[in-house]
Order: structure tokens, then C-alpha cells, then sequence
């Protein structure tokens, strides 16, 4: 699925009005989606997942956050769980009350005490694009609300994942992950 603010559909659809901290617009694309496996009858209902890295884990997050009731597990690898704290790289207007306010209400962490489905978390603690800080935040509400949670972290590991055995072994945790919930 390419959500609005992907890329490969123009400007206009790269620059979505409300993306990421400025609303989540995005986030539509993605529940939009889910809604559509839903109806069909060759998906099981109960057992759609989610999955991505960055941004991907970010969407991934916010869906598990926010709609636990249609989305059963997600493996998030280095995502987004903060708006309202810098990410390198990205400008996030938290220069007011209120912009500060919509990018918190924007994040994954706004809609953590309705998040019940488990999820993998894969991040480097050298990732100079999200700060790796965001997922030990995000772990430690997880834990205080008795989410069932997996984690891999990847000592002196950067934002890309600079080695191929480490892609590996997430990419195999993350479908390893998805049989022990979803089949």
C-alpha cells in the first residue's frame, strides 16, 4: 500500500496536508486498508497484520496504538513513536502549544492505553534518524499497560542496519513473530 505522503504519486501526495506530526493523515490510507481486507472472504479478520520500518513503523505503531481490535500483531522496526520529540532529518513544527499538542495526539504513544495486540521492536541504539530512546519510551508504557511485547536491539547498530546478518535475522524474527500470532 502507498499511503498518502509516499512516494511515486506527484508532490501533491508526497506533501499530504496533515501528515505525520501535523495530524496522521496518512494513518487513513492505512485503517482504509485494513478495512478492505476485512470485507473479503478469502482474509481471516482476526489476523491482519502489520508491519514496516521508519515511517513504515511509525504506521505500524499508530495502527497497533489506535486500532488493536483490527490490527492482531506488528513488527516495528526503528519507527516513530513521538512526534512531539526531535527526529533528525525531519522538520516537525513543535514550535507552539498547539503544534506540539496535534504532533503528540499524532504519535503512536497518544493511543497507548488502547493497545492490546503484540509487536516486535527492531532498532539499532546508534540510529541517528530516530533516536533510539523512542522505542525504550514506548517499551516502558507497553510494560506499564501489560502489552505483550518483543524486542531486538542491535548494539552500535544505525538507523539503515549496516550489516546483512542483522537484516536477516530481523526479517526472519519478524515473519517467526507473525506465525506464533497470526497463524
Amino acid at each position: 500500500m502507498n499511503y498518502r505522503s509516499g512516494i511515486g504519486y506527484g508532490r501533491s501526495f508526497r506533501l499530504a496536508q496533515h501528515r505525520g506530526a501535523r495530524g496522521a493523515s496518512e494513518y487513513q490510507d492505512v485503517y482504509a486498508a485494513a478495512k478492505y481486507l476485512r470485507s473479503r472472504d478469502d482474509v481471516d479478520s482476526k489476523r491482519i497484520g502489520l508491519w514496516g520500518g521508519s515511517y513504515g513503523g511509525y504506521l505500524t505503531a499508530l495502527g497497533l496504538a489506535r486500532n488493536s481490535d483490527v490490527f492482531s500483531a506488528g513488527v516495528d522496526f526503528h519507527g516513530v513513536h513521538d512526534w512531539s520529540i526531535s527526529v533528525a532529518g525531519l522538520r516537525v513544527p513543535t514550535d507552539t502549544a498547539e503544534r506540539n499538542r496535534v504532533a503528540r495526539e499524532s504519535s503512536p504513544i497518544s493511543s497507548v492505553d488502547k493497545w492490546k495486540s503484540p509487536v516486535l521492536l527492531i532498532h539499532g541504539d546508534d540510529d541517528r534518524n530516530v533516536e533510539f530512546a523512542q522505542t525504550v519510551n514506548l517499551v516502558r508504557l507497553l510494560r506499564k499497560n501489560g502489552v505483550p511485547f518483543e524486542e531486538i536491539i542491535y548494539p552500535d547498530e544505525i538507523h539503515d542496519l549496516l550489516l546483512h546478518k542483522d537484516w536477516v535475522r530481523s526479517y526472519h524474527a519478524g515473519a517467526d513473530f507473525f506465525d506464533k500470532h497470526l497463524k
